[in-house]
């Protein structure tokens, strides 16, 4: 206990005359999961509106562009996205590709593309899975095949059934 009853913490709060107000702090310890799980949901780089890059671009994360690229990208592992903004004149190979923009050039996706309302892809489209928003286009042959090793899932072929019943 304190001075008039007070607890310590409350004393401690309490301003004394002449001398000046403070605050007390309050602080939680930044913890390392808080920083990870952050920094996990920014491992995306970013191409700026006002960026032009002429050249192939490779990476190990995801990218996000909102400027004009010319080239080729090639992002094998990792997600493109074509941001509203963003015109690229490229190749495209990525694991998963996004097209919000415009695209010109013939874009794979290991396995997943989409074009959403405002996206537009000029070129042949190549992936497993493909989503193409009301309102998007796409000007180019569309291929999808399964992933190389993907088993076949399908009914069982009246033979294979015939085998069974007369093991």
């Amino acid at each position: 206990m304190a001075l008039f009853g007070k607890r310590e913490d409350e004393a401690a709060a309490t301003p004394v005359p002449g001398q000046p107000a403070t605050q007390p702090s309050i602080s939680a310890p930044a913890s390392s999961s808080n920083r990870t799980s952050s920094k996990r949901t920014s491992d995306v780089a970013n191409i700026g509106k006002s960026i032009s890059i002429k050249g192939d671009l490779t990476g190990n994360e995801d990218l996000a562009i909102e400027g004009k690229v010319e080239g080729k990208v090639q992002l094998p592992n990792n997600q493109l996205t074509v941001g509203a903004n963003g015109v690229v004149k490229a190749e495209v190979n990525a694991k998963s590709v996004v097209v919000i923009g415009h695209v010109t050039g013939n874009v794979n996706g290991s396995e997943r593309v989409e074009i959403q309302a405002t996206g537009i892809v000029d070129g042949d489209v190549t992936s497993p899975r493909l989503v193409v928003a009301e309102g998007a286009v796409l000007n180019g042959a569309i291929q999808m095949s399964k992933q190389p090793g993907a088993a076949t899932a399908g009914p069982p072929s009246p033979q294979s059934d015939a085998v069974r019943k007369t093991a």
